[in-house]
């Protein structure tokens, strides 16, 4: 069986996300969408959020499946039977950031080979914090964001 694993933070998932689980499924039996607690970065949106409004926006995919997870990514990876981590490019910069990532899950899992897929041109601007702070602001994120999430997003980016 073919495994991937499309890791991130996903706060919130935005469309540029689901091109790329979109794109990535039909290539592999199963593709795990890991939701993660970034050490750097505190979540928006509680994980369990993240997670479930990944299932509802996936539900159409069959081999799409949503966990979260801590920790170290290639020993997540390894201990999923994984053989690919999926990551999204949107520039150079991104490559720039992910390369030296892929060297070192390489070093910690030699078997798990890390895929770099192209989001398409049109979601090519898209962040999560892009998201965040328009909709914090009160801005048009219909275009960024899943339309079945959008109430969400607004209500959790809402200021305090």
């Amino acid at each position: 069986m073919r495994i991937a694993i499309f890791p991130g933070s996903f706060d919130p998932v935005t469309n540029g996300h689901l091109d790329i689980i979109r794109r990535a499924s039909p290539l592999f039996d199963r593709l795990l969408v890991a939701v993660l607690v970034h050490p750097t970065k505190p979540g928006t949106l509680p994980l369990p959020t993240r997670a479930d409004m990944i299932r509802r926006v996936t539900a159409g995919l069959p081999n799409v499946d949503v966990e979260q997870f801590t920790g170290l990514l290639a020993t997540y990876a390894a201990s999923r039977g994984a053989q690919v981590i999926i990551r999204g490019l949107r520039s150079a910069g991104d490559f720039a950031y992910e390369a030296p990532m892929a060297w070192l899950n390489s070093g910690l899992a030699k078997e798990i080979e890390t895929l770099f897929m192209l989001t398409s041109p049109q979601y090519a601007y898209i962040t999560s914090s892009a998201v965040r702070e328009i909709a914090a602001l009160g801005g048009d994120i219909s275009h960024l964001a899943p339309k079945a999430l959008q109430n969400e997003i607004y209500a959790a980016c809402k200021p305090k």
